[in-house]
């Protein structure tokens, strides 16, 4: 039995999938025959298509590069600006 947060975040995870999926363009993928059983089994455990599982995983992979590449960002600004370190001049 599935606590109601998990219920709720289910609900929420198929309502921003559905969302996404209006706005989408499809893409063709060849995968082995063993990845797609496998794809099928954990989007079974999951309560997800193989389409949705795929897509939530890319757009996890996508906001992950994003968030580093700011960070990337900020820290090559930081860098750039140089650092004070006790008295002397900046290096």
């Amino acid at each position: 039995m599935h606590a109601p947060a998990d219920s709720a975040m289910r609900a929420a995870r198929k309502y921003v999938l559905a969302y996404a999926l209006e706005m989408a363009q499809n893409v063709t993928l060849k995968l082995s025959k063993e990845t797609i059983r496998g794809a099928k089994i954990v989007a079974a455990k999951r309560g997800m298509s193989i389409s949705s599982l795929l897509a939530a995983k890319i757009e996890e992979l996508v906001g992950e590069d994003a968030r580093y590449q700011a960070a990337r960002r900020r820290a090559l600004e930081w860098l750039s600006q140089g650092w004070h370190l006790s008295g002397g001049s900046r290096i």
